[in-house]
């Protein structure tokens, strides 16, 4: 399915769903090693944390997106804009 240009079944594309807390009607996706958050109001992408190195799969859950990378687990709080690493 595609949403304001993006393939929501690309494993590094997922929506922020309206009301779950933080980032609602955006679009997150990771691109060149980049997070960043498209408004479909404004039509912008908000870059939200460089240097990904290896992403395999993006998530959100409310305020948190996770990305699965080779190596490690990244989770980043867009209410606190903070990234912890869990290595795997």
């Amino acid at each position: 399915m595609t949403i304001h240009g993006f393939d929501l079944d690309s494993p590094l594309v997922c929506e922020g769903i309206i009301g779950d807390g933080c980032g609602g009607g955006r679009t997150f996706f990771v691109k060149e090693s980049t997070l960043y958050a498209h408004d479909p109001v404004t039509n912008e992408n908000m870059k939200l944390l460089e240097d990904i190195q290896m992403p395999q799969t993006l998530s959100k859950s409310k305020c948190l997106i996770s990305i699965e990378c080779k190596y490690e687990i990244i989770e980043f709080d867009l209410s606190r804009m903070i990234k912890t690493v869990k290595k795997i």
